[in-house]
C-alpha cells in the first residue's frame, strides 16, 4: 500500500515526504509545482506533475499505487492574499479538497490526513486555545479551511473514511541534516523572512502592528518547527491505520514568540543587526495565539525534539545560506 501526499514538494509536505520515507512507506507526490519544487522530493517517492482537484487523475494514481491514506497539504496559504482574493482560496482550499475527498471515497480510500490551521480560531480572546473551542475565523483563508474540516467530518458519517485534522501553528525551520527547508522566493513565513533581511537578501524586515494588547505590543505567536510537525503527520498515519478514530489536533508547542522577541533571537542567532520597518496592522491577522498542545501528546504519543527558538532560526538561517550557495553557483 501507498501514501498519496498531495503538495508533497512543498515546504511542509516534503519533510512529511521524508519522514515516510524513512519509515519505510510507499509514498506518490500529486504537486503542480506552483509554489512546490521537484528537488524536495526524494527519489526514493514517486513525483506526479498535476492538480489535487483533478479527480480523475486522483482516481488513477489511487488505483495504480494501491493508496491506502491521503495526506492533504496542497493549499494557499497566506492570510493577507486571501482577504484580496477569497474566491481563489475558496476554489484552491475548499472546492479542490471537496473533488480530492470525492475521488478518496469512490476509490475505497479510508484515511485522510489533513492540513489545517489555527486561523480557523480566528481572533481569540483567551490563550492557550484548545480544540474544544468554537472555530471563529476572521479570514478567508481560515475559512476556506474550516469548510474543508467540515466536509472531511461528514464525509466519516456517511462513509468508511477516517480522518485526522491537523490545525498547524506558526510552521518554521528546516530539515536538521540540511536537505530540505522553506524555499518559495517569495515566502511570507516570519522568520524566514526575518533571516533573509540578516543575510541581505531583503532591505529590511517589516513588523505589522506594534500597537497589539501583547507585552511589547507586536502580534505573539506558537512557533513549530517542521520536522517536529512531519512527524505529528506520521504518528496521526499510523493511529488510523491502527484503527483510530476521527480527530481534530492542535500542532503547536504551547508557548508563544511576539515578533519582536523573533527579530531579537534572528539578531542574536546571525549576530546581525539588520533593519526593522514598523508599520501599521495587517489584515486579518489575530493579536496572539498560542495552542494548547496536549491533546496531540497525549493521544498520539507525540514528543518534539526541536522546541527551542534558536535552533529554529539556526536551521533556518542554514537553510536560507544553502540557497544563496545553490543561487550563486
Amino acid at each position: 500500500m501507498s501514501v498519496l501526499v498531495t503538495g508533497g514538494a512543498g515546504y511542509i509536505g516534503s519533510h512529511m515526504v521524508l519522514e515516510l520515507v524513512k519509515a519505510g512507506e510507499r509514498v506518490v507526490v500529486l504537486d503542480d509545482l506552483s509554489t512546490g519544487f521537484a528537488q524536495a522530493v526524494p527519489r526514493e517517492a514517486v513525483l506526479v506533475r498535476g492538480d489535487a482537484g483533478d479527480q480523475a487523475l486522483v482516481s488513477s494514481l489511487i488505483d495504480e499505487y494501491d493508496v491506502d491514506a491521503i495526506a492533504h497539504f496542497a493549499a494557499k496559504i497566506v492570510v493577507p492574499e486571501s482577504v484580496v482574493d477569497p474566491l481563489g482560496y475558496y476554489l484552491a482550499n475548499t472546492g479542490k479538497t471537496r473533488s480530492l475527498i470525492e475521488a478518496g471515497v469512490r476509490a475505497g480510500v479510508r484515511h485522510v490526513i489533513f492540513s489545517s490551521t489555527a486561523a480557523v480560531y480566528g481572533d481569540v480572546t483567551a490563550n492557550p486555545v484548545s480544540e474544544d473551542m468554537a472555530p471563529a475565523p476572521v479570514s478567508p483563508y481560515g475559512r476556506s479551511k474550516l469548510v474543508s474540516e467540515w466536509m472531511l467530518a461528514d464525509a466519516a458519517v456517511a462513509h468508511d473514511l477516517r480522518h485526522v485534522i491537523l490545525r498547524y501553528f506558526n510552521v518554521a525551520g528546516a530539515d536538521p541534516e540540511g536537505r530540505i527547508g522553506q524555499s518559495t522566493p517569495r515566502a511570507t513565513h516570519l522568520i524566514k523572512v526575518a533571516c533573509q533581511t540578516a543575510l541581505g537578501q531583503r532591505p529590511v524586515l517589516e513588523v505589522f502592528g506594534t500597537d497589539y494588547p501583547t507585552p511589547d505590543g507586536s502580534c505573539v505567536r506558537d512557533f513549530i518547527q517542521v520536522s517536529d510537525l512531519a512527524r505529528a503527520h506520521v504518528a496521526a498515519l499510523a493511529h488510523l491505520r491502527a484503527g483510530g478514530g476521527c480527530l481534530t489536533l492542535n500542532c503547536g508547542y504551547g508557548k508563544g514568540f511576539s515578533v519582536l522577541e523573533v527579530v531579537a533571537a534572528v539578531r542574536r542567532v546571525s549576530g546581525i543587526d539588520f533593519p526593522v520597518k514598523l508599520s501599521p496592522r495587517r489584515a486579518g491577522d489575530p493579536a496572539a495565539i498560542v495552542a494548547d498542545a496536549s491533546r496531540i501528546r497525549a493521544l498520539l504519543d507525540w514528543q518534539p525534539c526541536y522546541d527551542d527558538l534558536d535552533v529554529i532560526v539556526s536551521q533556518a538561517l542554514a537553510w536560507e545560506r544553502r540557497l544563496a550557495q545553490q543561487s550563486a553557483a
